[in-house]
């Protein structure tokens, strides 16, 4: 049996950050839901370029696969009645809206624990179900902005710049889903559930870190760094070499002192100007200068041979072709396959979450409402003639439904 094999969730999700945080989930062995509103085509993740075509697109399988889809529309009596039967007999109820909106459309557990006490219901929101900012949307590139992220990233002097990816919208995913296995075992253990309220703000504020704890107890000003470099060791960061980039690290003082005898410099781990943490950072204006220029002298593969072999930290800086084609990349198996009737084999990449030793397998993200057969009769216990009306859109499933 898969890890979440007996974990049920419904999830009213769209885009990147909800459905990355279940995905991993779904994955596991959980069973994902996704509730898709018919009246605007579903997940809009669906839509997106530039790999796409009719109601799939590639976008949508990097998030979706393993997972199930029913089309029900929550504003009508018929869908709520569907939802709320399927809050019966699930775990948890996940959403990815706008803060003010599941309060709104009656999905928090105050709205629903009378169908279910020990239901959980996790919102993951841009700005958070409280505060000022509570019915604003919450986009990753303006979540990178408002937390401070964009100032502290790109060379000085350059303009404010997002990471390549959208972290914050994947970190939430991720602490979403943290969030909902948190929820579920204490709400198995107590038999009361609860709300979840995950912002990707706090999330953002929270991947601060060290440097927003150097900030608040102390002088320190988070600042963008040559060369991406370490805010306070060094030299740990990025170094041209005769043919490219590679990335250096010494985080510990043994490292430096390989990094040194590696470079034909041993005198500069003696030197009282670098000889430690503190030294080398008051310094660095005289150091960095001087590994710049020896580290001109090779290409990326001298070095990265010298340097690994000496037990220094380093590593390419690869593009993302190169990355998937690594060595590394496809010992771990982070490249999968899944069959799709549109794209063909879609080759994606593999969740990092490891439980055990069993295979994952890897199902095609579904269909809109291809699944709505399956949870009518299988999970809900609805019979041919509820199917058939509820099908038609002429009326609602009768009240013995929802015991599956």
């Amino acid at each position: 049996m898969k890890p979440l094999a007996d974990l049920r969730i419904i999830a009213v999700e769209q885009y990147g950050a909800g459905p990355f945080g279940s995905v991993h989930l779904a994955d596991l062995g959980a069973e994902v839901i996704k509730i898709e509103d018919p009246s605007s085509g579903g997940d809009v993740g669906r839509y997106v370029p530039p790999y796409q075509s009719g109601e799939d697109s590639l976008f949508f399988e990097a998030f979706n696969r393993n997972k199930r889809s029913i089309g029900l529309d929550l504003s009508t009596s018929a869908g709520r009645r569907v939802f709320e039967d399927l809050v019966r007999v699930s775990d948890v109820v996940y959403s990815n809206l706008r803060g003010d909106v599941p309060a709104k459309i009656g999905i928090t557990y105050g709205d629903l624990k009378h169908l279910n006490p020990e239901i959980v219901c996790c919102a993951l929101t841009g700005f958070g179900m409280t505060g000022p900012r509570a019915n604003e949307p919450g986009y990753d590139y303006i979540l990178q902005g408002a937390a401070g992220w964009m100032d502290i990233t790109g060379e000085p002097g350059g303009p404010p710049t997002k990471s390549g990816l959208s972290l914050v919208d994947f970190s939430g995913g991720l602490v979403a889903a943290i969030s909902i296995l948190a929820g579920v075992h204490a709400a198995r253990r107590d038999g009361v559930g609860m709300d979840c309220d995950v912002s990707l703000f706090d999330t953002a504020i929270s991947m601060l870190t060290y440097p927003a704890i150097w900030n608040l107890n102390g002088d320190f000003t988070p600042r963008r760094t040559r060369h991406s470099a370490h805010p306070s060791l060094v030299p740990f960061q990025v170094f041209q070499v005769a043919d490219g980039w590679i990335v250096v690290a010494s985080p510990k003082e043994k490292f430096w002192q390989r990094l040194a005898a590696a470079l034909g410099r041993p005198d500069l781990a003696e030197d009282v100007r670098f000889l430690d943490f503190g030294a080398r950072r008051r310094n660095a204006d005289e150091l960095l200068p001087i590994l710049d220029g020896i580290f001109l002298t090779k290409t990326e593969h001298e070095w990265l041979d010298l340097l690994r072999a000496a037990g220094v930290p380093c590593g390419p800086v690869n593009s993302v072709a190169q990355a998937l084609a690594d060595e590394q990349t496809v010992a771990r198996g982070m490249v999968v396959e899944s069959e799709h009737p549109e794209f063909g084999t879609v080759r994606q990449l593999r969740s990092p979450v490891r439980v055990g030793n069993e295979p994952v397998e890897y199902r095609r993200a579904p269909r809109r409402n291809e699944d709505a057969g399956y949870v009518y009769a299988e999970i809900l216990g609805y019979d041919a003639e509820q199917i058939r009306r509820l099908r038609s859109g002429d009326l609602e499933p009768a009240a013995q439904g929802g015991q599956g």
